[in-house]
């Protein structure tokens, strides 16, 4: 094998920054939130159509929404369907720990 010569460079934690789209923090926040919904179906075992039914969405767009096509959802949006599978969500507001800003992120206080 011949040695790789491919830079390595360490990433930001969050993949939309360091691919630079705009509004990076608040798509990792959607992500992170679909990660949620996503996690929440696998556990309960349901299928995407009961899913959509429980949810108020089709079929295809639960598919497009669990495959990472989340554009189009706005956070308020995501949170309604994590309170309609029985999530509490609890935004605080703090002042920042870093001297670069603010930022967005989502923590679980418990597993799915």
């Amino acid at each position: 094998m011949e040695p790789d010569d491919t830079a390595v460079e360490r990433g930001s934690g969050n993949v939309f920054a360091d691919l630079g789209f705009p509004d990076a923090d608040a798509h990792l926040v959607k992500a992170e939130l679909v990660s949620r919904i996503d996690g929440i179906v696998r556990a309960r075992g349901i299928t995407q159509t009961e899913s959509a039914r429980l949810l108020g969405l089709s079929q295809p767009d639960v598919s497009r929404l669990l495959r990472g096509d989340f554009r189009e959802y706005s956070l308020e949006r995501l949170f309604r369907l994590l309170t309609t599978l029985g999530r509490d969500i609890d935004i605080v507001v703090r002042r920042s720990r870093s001297a670069e800003g603010g930022r967005l992120r989502v923590t679980a206080a418990q597993p799915v």
